[in-house]
């Protein structure tokens, strides 16, 4: 397969691989299935920008039962993609992630409502069922909701919480009057399903004020005391970042790369260069290195609303600009 091709390239050319030139291993863990959302680090892999950089990177996708904090905590991988609130989350609970990168600059997360409901602001949301991403992806819906004041407990004063899968059938068989969508992904198959954009109504978390930062990189803290793994990793960010940057410029032909690399075949064309092309939205503005600003105002979204706060203290130590600075300047 082409995920292999890249570290052997040096061997096959000259039979051998003078120790100078051996390839430094990185395994990177998605946070979801191969998809456009992660087309950076597909084209890096498929275009050798990894390779330049002298790195041997293999990707492994997610899925719903794959929690990439479990899977960096257990060696499985070296990098991770998470949300920045699952992050923390994880770090406040006794798992010492720091993010090194932040590629998407932008949130894609949305909650997508029938207009048959009457549904038209948050006002209306008491005595509603939503549908609700766990894993780690509730975070920023509680902190919205704790923003509100709306119990999330149900009751005529609050919201019934229904533990959304991940894809749109709550929607489509009316048993939530909102479900949770991403500007690149499920909101578009809700249309696919024959639902006109008319027939709906969407509330973007950015709009709301409670947007958190989504696809930044994370590894151990530990790690980042061997100056050989920031060197790695600043590698990896760069050529990363060149990935992302080349998607952004050719949206049709990193949606086909991406498709290249998914085993499963459910992915369809249309859907990825559409997807591609939204996700390019939420990258402008960004070269990979954490903005402070939309740091603290996701760490304030985080610590406020009420009672049971997703962080219950601002962290310390949870991003490093040590990579970013290698990798750029």
């Amino acid at each position: 397969m082409k995920k292999l091709v890249y570290g052997s390239v040096a061997a096959l050319g000259l039979g051998f691989a003078p120790a100078a030139w051996a390839m430094d291993d990185v395994t990177l863990q998605l946070k979801w299935v191969t998809q456009a959302q992660f087309a950076g680090y597909y084209v890096a892999l498929e275009n050798g920008f990894y390779e330049e950089e002298n790195l041997n990177v293999t990707i492994r996708a997610g899925g719903p039962d794959i929690a990439p904090p479990q899977v960096i905590a257990g060696g499985g991988a070296d990098v991770i993609v998470e949300w920045m609130p699952a992050a923390l989350a994880a770090r406040e609970n006794g798992l010492p992630l720091v993010n090194i990168a932040q590629p998407f600059k932008s949130s894609g997360m949305m909650l997508t409502c029938l207009a048959e409901t009457g549904i038209t602001g948050p006002e209306d949301f008491p005595g509603r069922t939503l549908g609700v991403w766990f894993f780690g992806n509730e975070y920023p819906f509680l902190s919205w909701m704790s923003t509100l004041g709306i119990p999330t407990e149900g009751g005529p004063d609050g919201v019934e919480v229904l533990r959304q899968g991940f894809n749109v059938d709550p929607l489509l068989q009316r048993q939530a009057d909102c479900i949770s969508t991403m500007t690149y992904n499920e909101y578009w198959q809700v249309i696919d399903a024959g639902i006109s954009e008319d027939e709906l109504v969407t509330f973007k978390y950015e709009d709301q004020g409670v947007a958190t930062l989504e696809d930044g990189l994370y590894v151990l803290e530990s790690n980042l005391e061997d100056p050989a793994f920031v060197d790695k990793m600043a590698r990896f960010v760069r050529a990363s970042m060149r990935g992302w940057e080349w998607a952004q410029e050719n949206v049709e032909d990193a949606a086909m790369i991406v498709l290249e690399y998914d085993d499963t075949g459910a992915q369809t064309e249309e859907h990825q260069i559409r997807m591609m092309g939204e996700v390019a939205k939420l990258i402008e503005g960004s070269n990979g290195t954490l903005d402070m600003d939309d740091f603290e105002r996701t760490v304030a979204t985080l610590l406020g609303g009420g009672s049971d706060p997703v962080i219950t203290s601002t962290p310390v130590g949870a991003t490093t600009s040590a990579v970013t600075d290698a990798a750029f300047n």
